[in-house]
């Protein structure tokens, strides 16, 4: 098995493994009553961005080899570094979820009596979510040795995170009011102690 193989079938288990976190937070987040939707066309296209990027394109990689002009030899060392780096976002994945719980959506939404989160991994950064996000895309990145699709997820994040994160704060600021600027004062967006 080439190193390229051992790659896509690890970017592939992460895959997996993202939709095995996530399912059953979809399901419990149905029973939980919405009081405020800010869903707008924007997000859904930021969404949609993600999904492309971090899973359908590279995907269709996977299982077609398109575009093949644009892989480059694939390295062991690339595939420890993805494979950890793909590993700690679904740590960090996981870890958001549990630490939300009741409280999480896949959209722009407040639900019945929400709690500002700032545990666990919310303790460093306030988006830990679009953290996981950007780590899949650097793992993705590394995993496949393939110009336009190890990147494209780094560009599906960049497109979600930059389309949605300014509307989510203003949301939780009207939401939580000094208990979210206090919190926003003390904490990065998405990467500790820099950003």
């Amino acid at each position: 098995m080439s190193i390229a193989s051992i790659g896509q079938i690890i970017w592939v288990l992460g895959i997996v493994g993202w939709y095995f976190i996530r399912r059953p937070y979809e399901r419990r987040a149905k029973r939980v009553e919405v009081v405020s939707n800010r869903r707008s066309a924007s997000e859904t296209i930021g969404l949609a961005a993600a999904l492309v990027g971090l899973g359908i394109v590279p995907g269709f990689y996977v299982v077609t080899g398109i575009p093949e002009a644009a892989d480059y030899p694939a390295s062991g060392w690339a595939v420890a570094i993805g494979t950890l780096v793909f590993a700690a976002a679904m740590w960090v994945f996981r870890r958001t979820h549990k630490e939300l719980g009741r409280n999480w959506s896949i959209t722009l939404e407040i639900r019945d009596r929400h709690e500002l989160i700032s545990g666990g991994p919310y303790a460093l950064v306030r988006h830990p979510m679009y953290t996981s996000f950007m780590l899949m895309g650097v793992g993705q990145a590394f995993l496949l040795s393939n110009w336009v699709m190890g990147f494209a997820g780094l560009v599906g994040f960049a497109i979600l995170f930059f389309l949605r994160v300014d509307k989510e704060e203003r949301m939780m600021l009207e939401t939580f009011g000094p208990q979210y600027r206090a919190y926003m004062e003390r904490t990065k967006r998405i990467i500790p102690f820099l950003y």
